[in-house]
């Protein structure tokens, strides 16, 4: 079986788990510090505050950022929903605008439009690996002095013209297994704001500067120090791992028929978190069942958009019709891109999809 994901866990990893826990600093410590530092070393920002997950990263970027009850948050509704469930989280509405039919992203001319003077802030996420169109969103942030909070956690070392994602605003990246390295389980948020920082250091740990003395609500979304350990590890290895993404996205690209894969536009650093196809209307579902008959793993990110979703509609009251997401929901395909591939298995993959689609 070749699986739509494959976490690369080596001996670096479980040597420095080890020396954690002979250690006896499990909670946050030390490792939590230096992969702090590594992490903001390589988005080249001054800060970077580790939680315990991409979601609790959210929740506290929004929270120090100061967005709650009456505001309003745009971001795009074809994500995971923990996008735009950590804006709910903080009392704020998210606002969802259409996508690029392209690139999958925020479409900033959509964005723009929607900007009302309850709007705080815009949330762009850098949807498989590859960054917004981060000009045009921080030219409407500055021309109403918005807050810009990243959700970059499928873009680890993604860049556009040049710049990290992270680097825009306020990051935030997720840690979890399946993404280009992870910590088991973790966050990350990146700033260059001395006071954002501070800030999302006090909420994660209970509302705490100094130990036992709470001076405002916070949270317990703290990193530990068994996890960073791991993830200080494979923070090493992210050039490597997104390396080989890129090289087999270039094989996918040059070889498959039939269907659209991505593009990456000019001044774009794409890290394929997933190498997500456009299969052509009604034939996904023909499509999959011959993957998983030859043992090709596959994945569907996202098939109900996030307006669309239950809780959206029939408690929140959500009735909007985005076409270009929906579109997407109904046609894309992520194929296995992980840096464990290999040669064989991009050949299967490829033969497998150009013989389903030369038959129909």
């Amino acid at each position: 079986m070749i699986s739509i994901a494959s976490p690369l866990i080596g001996d670096e990893e479980k040597q420095a788990v080890l020396e954690v826990l002979d250690s006896g600093m499990l909670a946050q410590g030390p490792r939590v510090k230096a992969f702090e530092d590594a992490f903001a070393q390589m988005c080249g920002v001054q800060h970077a505050i580790a939680t315990s997950s991409g979601t609790t990263a959210l929740h506290v970027a929004l929270l120090a950022r100061g967005i709650g009850p009456g505001d309003e948050v745009i971001t795009t509704p074809f994500t995971f929903i923990a996008s735009a469930n950590s804006i709910l989280f903080t009392g704020a509405k998210p606002v969802f605008v259409d996508i690029d039919p392209v690139t999958f992203n925020l479409d900033p001319a959509q964005v723009a439009d929607a900007i009302t003077e309850k709007t705080k802030a815009i949330m762009p996420v850098h949807l498989f690996g590859l960054l917004c169109d981060m000009d045009a969103l921080l030219d409407s942030a500055a021309r109403h002095d918005l807050a810009m909070i990243e959700d970059a956690c499928q873009a680890h070392g993604a860049e556009y013209q040049g710049q990290r994602a992270g680097a825009f605003g306020t990051g935030t990246f997720s840690l979890y297994p399946t993404k280009n390295i992870t910590s088991a389980e973790g966050g990350m948020i990146t700033t260059d704001d001395d006071a954002i920082a501070a800030s999302c250091r006090v909420i994660r740990q209970h509302g705490m500067r100094r130990r036992y003395y709470h001076d405002e609500l916070g949270f317990n979304f703290r990193m530990t120090d068994v996890h960073a350990a791991i993830g200080l590890a494979q923070l090493g290895k992210l050039e490597r791992f997104n390396a080989a993404r890129n090289a087999n996205a270039a094989y996918f690209n040059a070889h498959l028929r039939g269907v659209t894969v991505p593009t990456v536009p000019e001044g774009y650093q794409h890290v394929f978190h997933q190498y997500t196809v456009r299969v052509p209307e009604g034939r996904r579902d023909a499509l999959m069942a011959q993957l998983q008959e030859h043992g090709i793993g596959f994945g569907v990110y996202y098939p109900v958009p996030i307006h669309q979703q239950t809780y959206y509609v029939n408690e929140l009251g959500y009735d909007q019709q985005l076409p270009e997401a929906e579109r997407a929901a109904e046609e894309v395909l992520s194929l296995p891109i992980h840096p464990a591939l290999t040669e064989a298995d991009r050949e299967k993959i490829v033969a497998t999809i150009n013989a389903f689609m030369e038959a129909v």
